[in-house]
């Protein structure tokens, strides 16, 4: 058995790079033989007479820590089997469209708007969709690129001049609005998902920042996530098609509602809070459900 965990061709970052590195490790402790690799190589290409060309170098299956929906679409086409799925992934990676995967499944979520796509510079946002998002979210409002990590892409606009130079920024990127859940502020609750099973949860704050990644500054600690969100977040690993995943819950009231779902997750900082094996725990599930393939 052979397998490929792939990365992003361009990302190098540190904190990108420790999950990928980790999950190749753990794979090869389980005697799998692992080939960790940048998604540079252009591994696929259709040809002249419109057939699919290329390969994963013989790999029996691919953990795909990227986002690049072309490879992954062609590697399944061709027949390689994904952890996560390209269409998972795809859902992922699109935060609006994680809420219409979710939506009908019981699953508590923010209320949200999506954002009118604009696809010409010369306009502009009109007076008709700032009153609307006024009058369904009130303010603060949440902004929020449909598209992106680590708490990047994300506005909190306080007030219509906010919510305007907000709207402007990102009208010509797919976006969304978003009620303002500040029952704690700067903090929220990661609880990891794999094989089906949530395999624990940290606590996000950050000092100065209503985002509470990590990565912004923010720091983790264990934490003990009731069975309800625990719950949610196993229910959405499945809803979504993900053999792993972190899934992002805000504080609401006496409860939590699902924010995000992330199909490549960042652990190392989850890791370091909890001491639980997470790339192992990974490389578990991905290597169960290759063992349960029947096709």
């Amino acid at each position: 058995m052979k397998a490929l965990v792939l990365t992003n061709a361009y990302y190098s970052a540190r904190e990108y790079l420790y999950a990928p590195r980790r999950i190749a490790e753990e794979l090869r402790a389980r005697g799998v033989e692992t080939e960790l690799r940048k998604n540079d190589f252009f591994p696929y290409a259709v040809t002249c007479d419109g057939s699919l060309a290329g390969d994963l170098d013989g790999a029996s299956f691919a953990v795909y820590y990227d986002k690049d929906k072309y490879v992954a679409a062609a590697a399944e086409k061709a027949g390689v089997r994904l952890y996560n799925r390209a269409d998972a992934v795809a859902a992922a990676d699109d935060k609006f469209s994680t809420l219409l995967c979710l939506a009908g499944h019981g699953i508590r979520v923010p209320r949200t708007l999506p954002g009118l796509l604009c696809y010409r510079e010369e306009y502009f946002v009109t007076d008709a969709v700032l009153d609307k998002v006024e009058s369904e979210l009130g303010y603060p409002v949440v902004v929020k690129e449909c598209y992106g990590s680590l708490g990047r892409g994300v506005r909190l606009a306080a007030d219509r001049e906010e919510l305007k130079a907000a709207a402007e920024a990102v009208r010509l990127k797919p976006h969304l609005f978003q009620e303002y859940l500040g029952f704690s502020p700067g903090c929220d609750v990661r609880v990891m998902v794999a094989g089906g099973k949530a395999i624990g949860a940290v606590e996000r704050r950050s000092a100065g920042d209503f985002r509470a990644n990590v990565a912004l500054g923010g720091s983790a600690r264990a934490f003990d996530a009731d069975d309800a969100t625990l719950s949610a977040a196993v229910k959405a690993a499945s809803v979504m098609g993900l053999t792993f995943c972190g899934v992002d819950f805000l504080k609401c009231g006496d409860g939590f509602v699902l924010n995000e779902v992330n199909s490549n997750p960042f652990f190392g900082g989850f890791e370091s809070a909890t001491g639980i094996n997470v790339a192992g725990r990974i490389a578990e599930a991905v290597l169960a459900a290759e063992n349960d393939r029947t096709f």
